[in-house]
This record gives C-alpha cells, sequence and structure tokens, in this order.
C-alpha cells in the first residue's frame, strides 16, 4: 500500500510513519509534503498513491486548496487539530478522519476501512473520491454540490436564484456534537486565526472555516461582512454611530467581543443592505 502524507510537522510525520509500520507491514510511504504547492507538486510528478493522509492546515492555507489546483486520484484520510471541523461530513465523504495527536488505536481503524473500501471500488474511478473533491469544492465556495450535515434535510437551503446557502453548522459543545441553526446565530467574528460565532443566546462556539468561507456560505440578503473580522445579521445590529473618517460603529447583540467598525469602503453597501 503506497501512501503519501501532507503534513507540515515534522514529528507529525515521523510519528504517523511509525504508527503506520507498526500497523500494517504492507505500507510504504512514498513521498511527503509540507504545503499546498509542494504537494500539487507531488501530485503531478508521480503516479496516483494508494491513500493520502491530509493535514488540513499547512503552512501556506488549507488543504482544501490542492483539490482546486490539480485532480486527486487517491483516496483520502483527513488529519485535523479541530475537531470542530465538519466532521460529519468529513466521515461521509472521505475514508475517514484522524484527530490529532493520532491514536494507534484510530488509525488502524482508519486503515481498516480503506481496506474494507478499496475491496468494493477500484482506485482511479471510486465514488468516494469523486465525493470527496465535490465536498471540498463546495467548502472552498467551487460550486460543487454541497455535502449534508447532521440531522434530517440538507445543511444548506436553495435561494430563489438558486445558489444554496448554508442553514446550519455542526459543531462541538462540552462532551458532544451539536447543530447550530444559522437563523439562530447573531454574527461571526475572527480572532487572529480562530473564527467564532454567537448565537442568540449568546454561547459560543468555534468554527472550523476561514471567514471567505462562511461570508460565501451565507445569504447576503441576512448576512453582512463589515470588516475583515465581523459577519453580522440584521438581527444583531443593535445600535449605529457615526465614527470619524466616515465609518461608522456597530453595538451588537449580545454584546460583541470587542469593537465593531464598519470600514469607509463598505458604510455605503452597508446602509443599503441593512435598509432593505
Amino acid at each position: 500500500m503506497q501512501v503519501f502524507i501532507v503534513e507540515d510537522e515534522p514529528l507529525a510525520v515521523k510519528k504517523l510513519v511509525r504508527l503506520l509500520e507498526e500497523i500494517a507491514f504492507d505500507v510504504k510511504v512514498v513521498g511527503t509534503a509540507g504545503s499546498i504547492r509542494a504537494s500539487v507538486e507531488w501530485l503531478e510528478a508521480n503516479p496516483a498513491p494508494d491513500l493520502i493522509f491530509l493535514d488540513i492546515e499547512l503552512s501556506d492555507g488549507q488543504s482544501f486548496e490542492i483539490f482546486q489546483r490539480t485532480r486527486v486520484k487517491s483516496p483520502v484520510i483527513f488529519v485535523t487539530s479541530y475537531d470542530e471541523f465538519a466532521l460529519q461530513a468529513f466521515k461521509v465523504n472521505s475514508v475517514d478522519y484522524l484527530l490529532k495527536p493520532v491514536q494507534k488505536e484510530d488509525l488502524a481503524n482508519a486503515i481498516a476501512k480503506y481496506r474494507d473500501l478499496k475491496s468494493q471500488y477500484s482506485r482511479d474511478v471510486s465514488p468516494i473520491t469523486a465525493s470527496i473533491e465535490s465536498l471540498l469544492l463546495s467548502l472552498v465556495g467551487g460550486g460543487a454540490e454541497p455535502a449534508a450535515a447532521v440531522g434530517d434535510g440538507p445543511a444548506f437551503a436553495k435561494a430563489t436564484a438558486g445558489k444554496e446557502y448554508r442553514t446550519r453548522f455542526l459543531v462541538k459543545h462540552l462532551q458532544k456534537y451539536v447543530t447550530v441553526e444559522v437563523a439562530d446565530i447573531a454574527y461571526f467574528w475572527s480572532e487572529g486565526r480562530i473564527n467564532f460565532f454567537k448565537t442568540r443566546a449568546g454561547q459560543k462556539h468555534l468554527v472550523e472555516y476561514t471567514m471567505e468561507e462562511i461570508e460565501s456560505m451565507l445569504d447576503p440578503k441576512d448576512w453582512f461582512r463589515v470588516s475583515r473580522q465581523f459577519i453580522v445579521s440584521v438581527p444583531s445590529v443593535a445600535e449605529i454611530h457615526p465614527y470619524f473618517n466616515n465609518r461608522l460603529i456597530l453595538h451588537l447583540s449580545p454584546k460583541e467581543p470587542e469593537e465593531v467598525t464598519v470600514s469607509r469602503e463598505r458604510v455605503s453597501d452597508f446602509k443599503v443592505w441593512l435598509g432593505k
């Protein structure tokens, strides 16, 4: 079994290789890469491996971009540090996912699952591979049909123009996973490279998407990105105050974690959006 590992942490690569050698004697690691660019170059220069271990957060961005730059012909096992990262969708549309730090038992189960699936499908035309590409393209705004989330009904709702918008998010709450309806979310915001949303009831949840991805998932008639840090809903805007240099200051409900400023370039569009 030929394996390609995409991981930007050398110690994590060594650990994964060691665990693979302990679990599966027929495993041969044929290549590794630590960035999107290096991964694309390797995939285009080498025969498709039997299996790819794909870390989500890489040094130059999220590995979803690999699927936009080149065709991936191999099944994928995702590796992530954040268990809030749409895991149910990954479990449905890929071989499996592994949560860091990777545990031997979890890895063994993932390999066993891969072997079972391999016996059912030929590698080059695997429906699993096709569904992975569909899922990832939808997550990065590529227009493919989005995957369903946990619960009854689709995770996305169709708008009148045909574009589909997300209706709920899967998040971890305490020791379990829950779905939160978009209608119950007040606003999204970023703190450094980590993004969150706050519900109308005041609950804070981590969401494992970029602000650009979140913005593309939301219906623009109900949501507006007022700055790089904030995407707000109409009901969340409690007060609006003029600010210097033709900007606006917003007070949100529930109370925002930091000052929310509408940039001068977005003030006009914001007023039109809020006044509809």
